[in-house]
Formats: structure tokens, sequence, C-alpha cells
């Protein structure tokens, strides 16, 4: 195999999110070149490579927070090269980051609320007098917010403030707060790092739940070969910003390519 490795089907599929031809620079740096990849509706699709490959910048620019030097995004059809990163929520696209960013003095349910701010439909005057749609607004996102912490187990936690628990569940209630943005596409930057063996596969399975129960699409970056092997439907792997392959984890598994640039050996990664 080699870097024209495509996933099986992909081209019978339906993306959700399309990179055609992306480029990132930074100064005279090229952090991105020629990216071509499509994450198809309904898949776990895992970006992988090593340290300073270009996968945050990848994910940077999914998310709206970079602009393209050249080529473009897409996301459901639409252009998103040049939108205003907080005009993706609505749109249904939710992220996660590598480094927690949870408000730690608040609890897990107000945390987990505020993911909900984009989907609240209110104005200022009913929001004053807290009536009519306002209220019922409120109703909803507390209901919604409950059904979350039940989905991630989180019950007895739900009151406590988030900076009193494990860094494990610190990155459960991230991942709660990003699935009340009630998103079609969701973007995990490095989930289970730092996490045991037994956090990182609540975590596997939270994200198996969260694509056949709850209907969404999941991109992530992952250096937990076990949890991208095991879960995945499709693996992109990145080298000095370039793509070096695109395939089902068992295609990846045994690309030359992908295991002289970052596996090391063949029997680490065998699914």
């Amino acid at each position: 195999m080699s870097s024209s490795t495509q996933l099986l089907g992909a081209s019978n599929a339906t993306p959700i999110l399309e990179f055609s031809n992306v480029s990132k620079r930074f100064g005279g740096l090229e952090a991105l070149g020629g990216i071509n990849l499509s994450v198809i509706q309904g898949e776990i699709c895992s970006v992988i490579g090593p340290n300073g490959a270009g996968k945050t910048t990848l994910f940077n620019l999914a998310s709206c927070l970079l602009k393209p030097s050249e080529g473009s995004l897409s996301f459901d059809g639409e252009d998103i090269s040049n939108l205003p990163a907080h005009n993706l929520a609505k749109r249904g696209l939710a992220r996660t980051f590598q480094n927690l960013a949870v408000f730690k003095h608040e609890s897990v349910m107000d945390n987990i609320l505020i993911g909900m701010h984009s989907r609240l439909d209110t104005n200022i005057f009913s929001a004053a007098v807290f009536w009519g749609a306002t209220r019922n607004a409120e109703i909803r996102a507390r209901e919604t917010a409950e059904e979350i912490i039940e989905f991630l187990e989180i019950e007895a936690i739900r009151d406590l403030p988030v900076g009193t628990l494990s860094y494990g569940l610190q990155k459960r209630v991230e991942l709660g707060r990003a699935l009340a943005m009630q998103p079609r596409l969701l973007l995990l930057d490095e989930m289970v790092s730092g996490m045991n063996q037994e956090e990182t596969e609540d975590i596997a399975r939270f994200i198996l739940d969260i694509r056949e129960e709850r209907g969404v699409t999941v991109m992530m970056i992952e250096h937990e070969m076990g949890i991208v092997m095991d879960i995945s439907d499709h693996v992109c792997v990145l080298n000095f910003g370039r793509k070096i392959a695109d395939a089902t984890p068992e295609g990846v598994s045994k690309d030359p390519a992908v295991i002289a640039a970052y596996l090391g050996q063949e029997s680490k990664v065998q699914a």
C-alpha cells in the first residue's frame, strides 16, 4: 500500500466533512500540504501520525480556528473555509480539546448546560422575566443535560465542581458538554490521553455508543493505537504535513509507509 490507499466503499458514501487540496502555511513553514480527505457520515474516522505531523492543524482548520492557505473545506456540502468558528455549533459541529477546557469551579451540570447555549432560541426580553419560551427552553435544556449525564454514567457527580474530579472524569464532562451541542460531527482531540486502561475502555465504549445510539459521526486524533484499531472505520495517517495513507485500520496496519513513519513495527497495530 502507499499514499494512494483509499477507504473501500467511500466513493459510494456521503461525506459530512471534506478537505479539498487543503494546505496551511505559517510564514515559510508548511504545516499541511495538499490534503484531500473525506469523513463519511456515520463513521468513526481517526487521524494519526507522529508529533508535528499536522494533526492539530487539521482539526483547527476543520473547526474554523484557522483558515486554509490553499484549498477548501466543506461541512455537509457547505463551504466553511472562511466561516467564523462560532457559527459552526448551530450547523452541527462540536469539538473537544487535547488540553482540558472545562469550567473547574462550576458543577458538572452547569458545564453541560453551557454546551447547550448555541441551541437556546430566546431573546433578551423573555430571558429578563424568565417566562414563556425562555422557561420552556430552560426546562428542555435541563432534561437534555440529565439525559447526557445518565448516558455518560456520571449521575453521582452531577452537582460536584468539576475541578474536584479526577482527570478521567473531567474529560468525560468535556465530552458531555460537546454532546450538549447536539452535533452531527464530533471532533475528539486525544480524548484518552493520560487515562488508565479502564478509563480508556470506557471512553471507547462511549464513542461507539455516540455513533450507534445518537447517530453522530466521529473524527478523532489519537495516539493510543489500541482504541484506533479497535473502533475506527477509517484511518488517515499524516506525516510531515502530508497524507501518507487513508484506509481501513487493517489496511493502515499493513502499509509499509505508515510502519516506517509512525508505527515502528507492524506487530504493534494488528487488529
